[in-house]
């Protein structure tokens, strides 16, 4: 797992053909507008949350977050105890994203 700013998510992203970015918020926050072409999944949800990352392809590189980064760090270390090597924490979440939002 990573830790990156925005700045360094962004660009990482930015040049991953291999990424896939997921939004562990709930299904009300994600309404509130979400990162373009993000997954939501729910942190919230458990063990279904569990299995559900268990069903990742755990070759793509996944880029993370939530509101403030908190439950999209712990998402990430999760996924990384589960086999899924390259996880990719937004540090500040959605309260300092600057980018784009649908």
């Amino acid at each position: 797992m990573a830790d990156l700013l925005q700045e360094e998510w962004v660009e990482q992203l930015e040049n991953d053909d291999n990424a896939f970015i997921l939004d562990v918020r709930t299904p009300e926050e994600a309404n509130q507008g979400q990162i373009p072409e993000s997954t939501t999944l729910n942190i919230y949800l458990g063990q279904e949350f569990l299995e559900e990352l268990k069903q990742l392809d755990k070759s793509k590189n996944y880029y993370v977050y939530c509101r403030s980064g908190q439950r999209s760090r712990q998402a990430c270390a999760i996924m990384n105890s589960i086999g899924i090597p390259n996880a990719y924490n937004l540090m500040g979440g959605m309260l300092e994203w600057k980018g784009d939002i649908i």
